[in-house]
């Protein structure tokens, strides 16, 4: 994982909005937009835009029922990205 991918990894991460949509995914395994703004006092769009977020950095995936579109988390990509992450800070070099 490059630098540039491993900041945007916890910029992503970084924001509370995003960290509870993805534990209330963990809880639920998969919810759809309508479900989630139910959990938060937020707005739809503003859950759309953090889902967006995520699907970017395929933290989430998405299934297409009809006119809803169910979000699940991505726990193999969610693994992968922290452990590159610690890779990146172990071969980081401090001492310049």
């Amino acid at each position: 994982m490059a630098t540039d991918n491993c900041v945007e990894f916890c910029r992503t991460l970084g924001d509370d909005t995003r960290q509870r949509i993805l534990r209330l995914l963990v809880r639920k395994e998969e919810l759809n937009v309508s479900d989630i703004v139910e959990e938060f006092n937020v707005s739809q769009p503003t859950i759309s835009h953090h889902l967006n977020v995520l699907k970017q950095f395929s933290l989430v995936t998405t299934r297409k029922d009809g006119k809803q579109v169910f979000y699940a988390i991505d726990r193999a990509r969610v693994t992968e990205c922290c452990g590159m992450l610690v890779a990146m800070l172990e071969g980081s070099d401090d001492r310049k």
